[in-house]
């Protein structure tokens, strides 16, 4: 093999970041070897020259399926930005699934990790090669920090927490157009395939076969209060994806954590001006997702109002983003344990951007012995040597509250 990394979609936002990321982090000519790829060559080269990444530029089309198996065939691990997934992935994850490349991305498109599970998991099992998706915000913060908690609900309680609810409690960043684009593309094939909407709304549709089924999940679409924190609440936009990955880690663990029960909601704060905007969030997700699910209102919004691909918030906006996230765990006898989740940077694209570079040198340094081929999660794969990670190189934080 020539390269230990290849990244794939360096031309895209957030590959161009995730480009600036590697060299920040291992540099052009240390250790790991690596290159970045993309369909054209002049709009690559530009982005090595801007972002730093003075490495060889591979020209690869993810429509071309000869040079997209000679990339995965070149390097023991794809990282791959290329979205949406559903439109431009596909070919990739088979490639490397066949030539035993180790793979992640970024998706947060739940039908697509389905399929692609399907259609892949016993010949990745065959070559060896681990895939793993959802290695930004969706859904690092979620996998991990589930982990965590049930982690500290054995060592105080000696129990796991059954009961999880996942709070975004503070969060500044803006979406790009790759993001909006991933968004639109599911709504396009649910109009044409409205079977897909069972998929999107099964809580255990990434489970094995054979773990498919589990308790009766809630789903929280409106608003409520919470008394125990005092916190008024209200939907948030990427729990869909997260609740499947974290099912996801439960199965594969072998259901650990018993007759497990998960949430997650956006905090808009307490008292009367918290209940008011928590129905405004409430209001406004539903009228924007009933906007961009009718393709005359889609086209429109997508002409005039929504970023196109390529487009995102600027590097300062990035760097004054943040998030922070409480995970609340309840045993069956009541106790209660609780951890945050924190990161400094935008959370979709400057922190996705060190999520996934922390994710591929993680997974790249994890031995076959312990976590051999097929698709796994972020948690199930790297568990806490990525938790140690993002805290040491990402500007993560994990920590146990009171």
């Amino acid at each position: 093999m020539t390269y230990d990394l290849v990244l794939f979609g360096a031309t895209s936002f957030v590959g161009q970041i995730t480009a600036r990321r590697l060299v920040e982090r291992i540099g052009i000519d240390g250790d790991i070897n690596w290159a970045i790829a993309g369909r054209n060559a002049s709009k690559l080269h530009q982005v090595a020259e801007a972002t730093g990444a003075l490495v060889p530029e591979l020209i690869v089309d993810a429509a071309d399926e000869t040079a997209v198996r000679e990339m995965a065939e070149s390097t023991k691990l794809v990282v791959s930005t290329v979205g949406p997934y559903a439109m431009y992935g596909s070919g990739v994850v088979a490639a490397c699934a066949g030539s035993g490349t180790d793979y992640c991305d970024l998706t947060g498109e739940p039908h697509w990790m389905a399929a692609m599970i399907s259609a892949h998991q016993e010949t990745a099992k065959a070559s060896g090669a681990r895939i793993v998706h959802a290695c930004g915000f969706d859904s690092i913060p979620s996998d991990l920090g589930v982990l965590f908690l049930q982690d500290l609900a054995h060592h105080q309680f000696g129990a796991p927490a059954q009961r999880v609810e996942l709070i975004v409690k503070a969060m500044k960043g803006g979406a790009s157009g790759g993001t909006i684009a991933s968004l639109i593309n599911i709504m396009e094939e649910m109009s044409e395939d409205p079977s897909l909407r069972k998929t999107l709304t099964n809580p255990y549709v990434l489970t094995p076969d054979g773990k498919g089924t589990g308790v009766r999940q809630p789903n929280p679409n409106g608003l409520r209060h919470h008394d125990e924190e005092d916190l008024w609440l209200a939907p948030f936009v990427m729990a869909g994806t997260n609740s499947k990955v974290v099912h996801r880690t439960h199965a594969l663990l072998d259901h650990p954590w018993g007759d497990f029960v998960y949430t997650e909601e956006m905090a808009t704060g307490s008292g009367p001006l918290g209940a008011a905007k928590a129905g405004a969030v409430t209001a406004g997700l539903g009228g924007f997702m009933g906007l961009v699910a009718l393709g005359p209102t889609r086209r429109l919004m997508e002409r005039f109002v929504l970023p196109s691909p390529g487009e995102g918030p600027s590097a300062q906006a990035q760097e004054e983003g943040f998030f922070g996230i409480v995970v609340r765990g309840t045993t069956a006898d009541g106790d209660v344990a609780r951890v945050s989740v924190t990161g400094d940077q935008d959370p979709g694209y400057g922190s996705t951007a060190k999520m996934l570079t922390e994710a591929a040198l993680t997974l790249g340094a994890t031995s076959r012995t312990s976590t051999p081929g097929g698709f796994w999660t972020p948690a199930t794969a790297m568990g806490d040597d990525l938790i140690e990670a993002l805290i040491d190189h990402a500007g993560l934080d994990f920590r146990a509250l009171d």
